[in-house]
C-alpha cells in the first residue's frame, strides 16, 4: 500500500501534460536511434529501409506529440506565474521549438542534406537578428522575468530607472514577453522588459498620511496656569470693591 501511495502523490504532482511530454520525447528518441542504426533509407536491404521510414514517420508523429504537450504545459505554468498575456506567445515558442526539432530529426532520418539548409539558415538568421535586435532583446528579457520573478500580476510595485524617466509606482497588469503593462495613477503604462529588467523593482511603500498642522494661535494653558489666572482675577475684583 506505500507504493501506492506515493504514486499517487506523484501522480497528483506531476501533471498530465507533463507526463505525456516525457512518454512523447522517449518515444521520438527511441525510433530516432532505431533509425540510425539500422542505417536509415539508405541501407542496402529493402526491410532495413521501410524500418528506417516507418522510424522517420513514427519519430515525426511522437515529436510532434511531445511538442504539442509540452507548449500546454508551458502556457499553464506561464499563465499562473504571469498572466495570459506571456501564456499563449510562450507556448507558441515553445510549440514552434519542439516542431523544428522534429523536422530536423525527420529529415536526418531521411537522409536530407542538412548541411546547406543549416548554412543558409544561419545567414538568414544573422540579418534576421540584427534587424530585429530591440524585439529578441524584450523577449529574452521577458523569458528572463517570467522565471525569475521579480514581481507578479496584481501586485502593486515601484520601478525605479532613469531611462524610462522613473520612478514609477502602479499595479502590474500583465506581463507579457515583450512588455509589462503598469497601472499607475495617470493611466496605464507599457514597460519594455528590456528597460524592466536593468531596472531596480520592488514593493511600493505606501506613504504616510500628511497630519494637519497643529492651530498655536491660541494655546490652551494647563490646569495649573489656568487656577493662577482664575485666582488673580478674582483678587483683583475683591480689591476694587474695597
Amino acid at each position: 500500500m506505500g507504493w501506492l501511495t506515493r504514486r499517487r502523490a506523484i501522480e497528483i504532482t506531476v501533471r498530465a501534460d507533463f507526463r505525456k511530454t516525457i512518454t512523447f520525447g522517449t518515444l521520438a528518441l527511441i525510433f530516432l536511434v532505431v533509425g540510425h542504426d539500422i542505417g536509415g533509407v539508405h541501407a542496402e536491404s529493402l526491410r532495413a529501409r521501410l524500418i528506417a521510414y516507418g522510424c522517420a514517420l513514427f519519430t515525426a508523429i511522437f515529436g510532434v506529440a511531445a511538442s504539442r504537450t509540452a507548449a500546454r504545459e508551458v502556457q499553464r505554468v506561464a499563465v499562473a506565474r504571469a498572466g495570459a498575456a506571456a501564456g499563449t506567445p510562450l507556448r507558441l515558442f515553445v510549440l514552434l521549438a519542439g516542431y523544428l526539432i522534429a523536422v530536423l530529426a525527420v529529415c536526418d532520418l531521411l537522409g536530407v542534406q542538412l548541411r546547406q539548409v543549416l548554412v543558409g539558415g544561419a545567414i538568414t538568421g544573422i540579418v534576421v537578428g540584427l534587424a530585429a535586435q530591440p524585439v529578441l532583446g524584450n523577449l529574452f528579457a521577458g523569458l528572463v522575468l517570467l522565471f525569475a520573478r521579480p514581481y507578479v500580476p496584481g501586485q502593486q510595485v515601484r520601478v525605479l530607472s532613469g531611462a524610462i524617466n522613473g520612478p514609477h509606482t502602479g499595479v502590474v497588469v500583465s506581463a507579457g514577453l515583450l512588455y509589462t503593462i503598469l497601472e499607475t495613477k495617470d493611466g496605464p503604462l507599457n514597460i519594455p522588459n528590456s528597460a524592466l529588467l536593468a531596472a531596480a523593482v520592488g514593493p511600493a511603500v505606501d506613504e504616510p498620511d500628511e497630519e494637519a498642522p497643529a492651530d498655536v494661535s491660541a494655546p490652551v494653558p494647563d490646569g495649573a496656569a489656568l487656577a493662577t489666572v482664575i485666582a488673580g482675577a478674582e483678587s483683583g475684583e475683591e480689591r476694587k470693591h474695597v
